[in-house]
């Protein structure tokens, strides 16, 4: 009997412990680096993979991230900033930004569905309000729906400070996190 639960606890003790060395190694082999406008065709195609998900939360397929085509990409490529993640030369992830005065306005925060759930999302975002460094305020916005994504938000301390009623299916929800600079 104490053979066996030995063998238990350390096949489990194994199986988490070789499962936390993975996804260490998956996420710290990943590289955060500004896109550059060859970029764009590979980040639209993935950014229309990903935002499959929140078409069939809404069952609305014709929403922006999935309906943007390569020249308004390149439109955003020029006003604002656009990081890619990067790994074993793939790019699986991204997210986009521009400051307006003292806030940054995040926007097409996004990871291939194959590496979700392991931090990237939130290194992205974090990655992102470190290029800011002089705003105080960053704000994004998600829909009223998209449990996963609030999630994250509120993990790293953005806060919900207003809805916007779309329709009576749909609302945005925007979020902000604030810091005092110097912090």
């Amino acid at each position: 009997m104490y053979y066996c639960c030995f063998f238990w606890y350390f096949s489990w003790f194994m199986i988490t412990f070789m499962s936390s060395i993975t996804v260490f190694f998956m996420i710290n082999d990943m590289e955060i680096l500004p896109a550059t406008e060859i970029d764009l065709p590979v980040l639209l195609a993935l950014q229309k993979r990903c935002y499959m998900a929140e078409a069939l939360i809404y069952d609305d397929y014709t929403i922006q991230p999935l309906t943007q085509d390569l020249e308004s990409t390149r439109e955003e490529f020029r006003s604002r900033t656009i990081f890619k993640a990067v790994r074993n030369g793939e790019i699986v992830g991204s997210v986009r930004g521009h400051a307006v005065d003292d806030t940054c306005h995040v926007g097409k925060l996004f990871v291939d569905e194959t590496i979700q759930n392991q931090g990237l999302g939130s290194r992205l975002l974090l990655h992102l309000e470190c290029a800011y460094p002089r705003c105080s305020r960053f704000e994004l916005y998600t829909g009223h729906r998209s449990e996963k994504n609030l999630h994250i938000y509120h993990k790293i301390g953005y806060r919900e400070f207003k809805r916007e009623v779309v329709n009576e299916h749909f609302s945005f929800v925007f979020l902000e996190k604030r810091k005092a600079f110097g912090a």
